[in-house]
């Protein structure tokens, strides 16, 4: 584990969290990138002296996570179980899911300001793009998605959303630090099939809607390819750091 000061979840992202989320959000990114290693039994002591901070919010944040079956709480502490590549399959699973029940919702609404909203926010991916800022990018695909779930304004596909966004934040953040450094070009691609989602929304294209959404979750296998080689990145940085 690396010292708490060397963190991987973005702290200007954390301005308004509690003590327990700050620590559930930079665990998580430890476990899901693989810094933190299956197996691997969590101390509340331990932890709390790695954050600089009381037991409570670690007890917080190990609740969270064992929630999220990232962990299993026991006696002697807690086990990292992590998440494997079929659960990651699963989640985008149930993302396809959801955005297919939105787009068919979207259908019969007014989505004017909606197209106006999601072009806003495509534009500051462009700009995330031009100021290499992978962090920047991967809120703003997040926030694009989010915008669109919420757009419907259904509190049970909203619930869902956010039980499911931790975890899948943590993966589009590693996946776009990999992709800004190894496959720089294919920001294009991706740029382009949000612009594929506005039209569709603005059409209220069934098959233009189907056509985005294959798109978009067609590269899900690239973003879990992209989470095992941000692994390894930052095992080779913590080696090096070691020797």
């Amino acid at each position: 584990m690396t010292e708490s000061k060397d963190f991987l979840y973005p702290q200007k992202w954390l301005s308004k969290a509690s003590a327990g989320d700050r620590v559930a959000y930079e665990l998580r990114m430890r476990i899901i990138s693989g810094l933190i290693e299956n197996g691997t039994i969590l101390s509340e002591n331990k932890l709390a002296a790695d954050f600089e901070c009381s037991r409570s919010p670690v007890r917080e944040a190990l609740k969270t996570l064992s929630s999220e079956n990232i962990i299993r709480l026991e006696r002697m502490g807690a086990v990292v179980i992590g998440i494997s590549e079929k659960e990651i399959q699963e989640i985008y699973d149930v993302r396809l899911m959801i955005e297919t029940f939105v787009f068919e919702r979207l259908v019969r609404m007014d989505t004017t300001e909606l197209a106006m909203e999601l072009s806003k926010i495509l534009e500051m991916m462009k700009v995330a793009i031009k100021y290499q800022d992978a962090d920047e990018f991967a809120y703003q695909d997040v926030l694009f998605h989010e915008t669109i779930i919420r757009s419907i304004d259904h509190s049970y596909i909203e619930m869902i959303w956010n039980n499911l966004k931790p975890v899948m934040e943590g993966f589009i953040l590693l996946s776009m630090r990999v992709r800004f450094k190894e496959n720089y070009e294919d920001l294009t691609r991706i740029v382009k099939n949000h612009e594929l989602y506005i039209d569709a929304i603005k059409a209220k294209d069934r098959n233009l809607m189907i056509q985005s959404l294959h798109q978009n979750f067609d590269d899900v296998q690239g973003k879990v390819d992209d989470l095992w080689r941000s692994q390894q990145m930052l095992s080779t940085g913590v080696e090096q750091q070691d020797d």
